[in-house]
């Protein structure tokens, strides 16, 4: 695979809600296919995009925009998974790589970078609030470092 730098190569940077929404249906697109991301993913695959959709647009648009439109806990939402399929660092780590591919395959500029920053810092949050599992010192690279080391090819 190509690094960062070049596979955003001639990309515009993300811009609106509908940037989101196109990054956010590639990504699912990929995470119900992954083989690691399939099971924690399945009751969404199962049940379609198109509710689960909106309230991930407001809560990137919010994140990358300041929209000021997410008012859910994601937490609790991921805690509900967590009870069903066991999350662990495997999995937040290859979310991420697969966040990572695609915002890269698709974007690039300041928007994007800071897509990719922030989903590092979810990996890192939902990680330790659900496993209590903390690498001593700096989670979030350790989840960057775990990246790097396995990159999400598709």
């Amino acid at each position: 695979m190509a690094d960062a730098a070049s596979a955003g190569a001639g990309r515009r940077d993300l811009a609106t809600r509908r940037d989101i929404e196109v990054l956010l249906r590639r990504f699912y697109n990929e995470a119900f296919r992954d083989e690691i991301l399939a099971p924690p993913f399945a009751e969404l695959a199962s049940h379609g995009l198109e509710q689960h959709l909106p309230v991930m647009c407001d809560f990137w648009e919010t994140v990358l925009f300041r929209a000021g439109l997410y008012r859910r806990n994601a937490l609790t939402v991921h805690r509900r998974i967590h009870e069903c399929t066991p999350l662990s660092a495997v999995h937040f780590t290859r979310w991420l790589a697969v966040w990572t591919a695609t915002v890269d395959q698709m974007y690039q500029g300041p928007v994007a970078e800071h897509a990719k920053i922030h989903a590092g810092r979810i990996a890192a949050a939902m990680n330790r609030r659900l496993t209590g599992v903390d690498d001593p010192g700096r989670p979030h690279r350790s989840l960057r470092t775990a990246i790097k080391e396995q990159p999400c090819a598709f």
